[in-house]
């Protein structure tokens, strides 16, 4: 099989190849997936990179965590009715050598996820790092119902996807933040009530002119690093940011205002999720899917030979909206 494949981390055009590999096969409770699309996020560009730790966890590394497409073989214990099944994959590379930027990928059974019918296999591709992510942001710790509600980033992956269930879990008010007149755009398309432009806006200032001084209940954080200061002002009393991404490895609390709103400081990284938490997200997230509750948003689709090229436009930043691979040719793709 073709599949993509870097032995060492540095800048994509120098380090990814497509190599030829055998087909993998199903071991006792794993299915095989003839990948359809495969997704590239930030988390997969930054591993390639080194940017985390030039150390290699493997030897070699096919990326991506995020993919999705045909179940074709199974493995013992696993039901033979899967066979067919449309399926969305999470942490196909997490801890494993072997991610989604190939034609086949084996993973545990519960990991290949089916995919309502009506749902495109390349947005299938977008669920299992940016879909749970927001989800899991909105609905945690009691949710958001009736509460105000600020995303930061609102029109990136994470961030449209947290818009959107914001608003479908009964937030009173969605604020959004962007960078620009075509992502404020698109983060009033999903929803946001307000939407604030951080490159020329005092978002602090013009966030509590919005609330009448009062602030929101919670903040989905996409770089606490940065704007931890100004999250602290936007707060109202008791209130809670949830912080998935972070610019920095180290965040400056600014602890005085905190203590005195009794504001709560949440991470996670949705590799990691619990068990519970992650079956109550892809049950949620199966529901809006099936009854076409969520828009999507593709930036960009690559074919596997173009590998590097899909990663440098997640570096920089001009993706507005997801990117994902193929690593089959239009004819031979699954459907």
């Amino acid at each position: 099989m073709r599949a993509a494949l870097y032995s060492r981390t540095g800048p994509a055009a120098d380090v990814l190849s497509i190599v030829d590999r055998d087909r993998p096969e199903p071991g006792a409770g794993e299915v095989r997936v003839r990948v359809a699309w495969s997704g590239v996020n930030p988390s997969d560009t930054k591993s390639r990179a080194g940017s985390r730790s030039p150390i290699m966890p493997f030897p070699e590394v096919i990326p991506h965590s995020d993919g999705a497409g045909i179940v074709d073989a199974v493995g013992e214990g696993v039901d033979g009715l899967r066979r067919g099944d449309r399926v969305w994959l999470w942490n196909a590379a997490w801890g494993r050598p072997f991610g989604t930027a190939a034609e086949w990928i084996v993973v545990p059974a519960r990991q290949a996820v089916l995919l309502p019918d009506n749902v495109a296999l390349d947005v299938g591709a977008c669920l299992g790092i940016p879909a749970l992510t927001a989800c899991h942001a909105v609905s945690m710790d009691g949710g958001v119902a009736g509460r105000r509600v600020l995303v930061a980033g609102g029109a990136g992956s994470v961030g449209h996807y947290a818009v959107q269930m914001a608003r479908l879990c009964g937030a009173r008010e969605i604020f959004a933040t962007v960078s620009s007149e075509e992502k404020a755009a698109l983060a009033k398309s999903a929803g946001a009530d307000h939407v604030l432009n951080y490159r020329s806006e005092d978002l602090a200032q013009r966030l509590l002119e919005l609330t009448g001084g009062q602030g929101v209940d919670r903040i989905i954080e996409v770089d606490i690093a940065a704007n931890a200061k100004a999250d602290f002002e936007m707060l109202a009393a008791n209130g809670e940011i949830v912080a998935y991404g972070s610019g920095r490895p180290d965040v400056i609390v600014p602890f005085v205002p905190g203590i005195l709103k009794n504001i709560r400081l949440s991470f996670f990284i949705v590799y990691h999720l619990g068990d519970a938490d992650r079956v109550r997200a892809i049950g949620q997230l199966t529901q809006w899917l099936r009854a076409d509750l969520l828009s999507h948003r593709i930036a960009a689709r690559f074919e596997l030979d173009a590998i590097a090229d899909a990663h440098e436009q997640v570096e920089s930043g001009r993706a507005i909206g997801n990117v994902v691979v193929s690593p089959w040719a239009h004819a031979t793709r699954p459907s």
